[in-house]
């Protein structure tokens, strides 16, 4: 039993069941026991790899597709280039890497912004960041950042945060659950019945009893702060994650650790929790203020903004073990049975504003 699965289970038992989303919450960010506040879950040593960590090309033509947002946007300066939950500091490295070989002038001229709430990370950030020509700030949260135009981007981001979850009863939709079996264990549970209609998808209306709903209010409220201050000051976001473009029925709430499958109620501040993000509910939030929203999967992203031209290039003069390397990791990207597929990309921008490759997307 972890530290915070006995701390848990404790405060069930003395003050009752908590919610799904509190439990998240508690076992991602517990200042002392906190999966993200204690651990370093990523790369191979820790328990998940994120696409930049597979390949510098997953960063090159994410500073591709920053570039051409600021220059679709007129080159405001100043402006603020910015990524939001920036991990071990990977992504920003080759993004702005490549953005000092094609525009050495954006890297000069943006104010490079690095939104981590983590100190922790922040200080490994730092570190991977400290030889750059560029000299990022580092900011706690969105409200904190300049009141500049913004170029923003996010990789797996939004998973993590806290979601709800509602299971259909006799007695209706009720929101599930953590609490304690009988062995005074961690079980889910069943808390009173009432979730507003709407919030439910059309499938909601015949789904059999033990059926799983989920809604993710901190994803939204999110997503409404970085596209208000789009929509107020200008500029463009990117965010990838993994999910669906469509709402949906269904339980996606996993634990991952050691780069395999947990049990969700297992191991408490030791296992990554994530589900799988409603992008067509952050699509709606970020039209409600008037910017476009459009979706792809991440393979239709990577191969569009020249994935494959740009493995290519780097494998023209390498050795056969580095090309095959190349494609291994191009394919790991971008390939529909990896994850090419299941990621999907978020394109938030001003009306009018035609940033590649969406030029033609939905």
């Amino acid at each position: 039993m972890t530290a915070l699965k006995d701390r848990l289970a404790r405060l069930i038992a003395a003050s009752g069941p908590i919610t799904v989303a509190d439990y998240m919450a508690t076992c991602l960010f517990d200042p002392d026991a906190g999966y993200y506040t204690t651990r370093e879950p990523f790369g191979a040593a820790g328990d998940f790899t994120t696409a930049p960590e597979i390949s510098q090309m997953f960063g090159e033509l994410l500073a591709v597709w920053a570039w051409s947002a600021w220059a679709a946007l007129g080159k405001p300066v100043p402006s603020v280039l910015a990524e939001i939950g920036p991990g071990r500091g990977t992504l920003m490295a080759d993004m702005l890497r490549t953005l000092g070989r094609l525009d050495p002038s954006f890297v000069t001229l943006a104010r490079v912004a690095m939104v981590e709430a983590s100190p922790r990370l922040v200080e490994i950030q730092k570190a991977k960041l400290a030889s750059g020509r560029a000299k990022p700030t580092w900011f706690a949260d969105i409200a904190s950042l300049p009141s500049l135009p913004l170029v923003i981007v996010g990789n797996e981001l939004f998973d993590a945060l806290p979601v709800r979850q509602f299971v259909k009863t006799p007695l209706g939709w009720c929101e599930r659950m953590v609490a304690l079996d009988e062995a005074g264990e961690l079980t889910f549970g069943v808390g009173a019945a009432g979730i507003d209609p709407a919030l439910l998808p059309r499938a909601a209306n015949e789904a059999p009893d033990g059926a799983i709903f989920e809604a993710a209010p901190a994803r939204e409220a999110l997503m409404d702060e970085i596209a208000a201050r789009i929509a107020r000051h200008g500029g463009a976001g990117l965010f990838i994650d993994y999910g669906h473009v469509q709402p949906g029925l269904g339980d996606t709430l996993q634990a991952v650790r050691a780069h395999a499958f947990d049990e969700v109620l297992a191991n408490p501040g030791a296992a990554d929790l994530t589900s799988h993000v409603d992008f067509a509910a952050l699509a709606e939030v970020a039209r409600t203020h008037g910017l476009s929203a459009r979706m792809m999967t991440q393979g239709q992203f990577l191969l569009g903004m020249g994935l494959l031209e740009r493995a290519g290039a780097l494998g023209e003069r390498a050795d056969e073990a580095t090309r095959k390397r190349l494609q291994t990791e191009a394919e790991r990207l971008a390939g529909p049975d990896a994850m090419g597929s299941l990621f999907k990309v978020l394109m938030i921008a001003p009306q009018g504003v035609s940033l590649p490759p969406f030029e033609t997307a939905d």
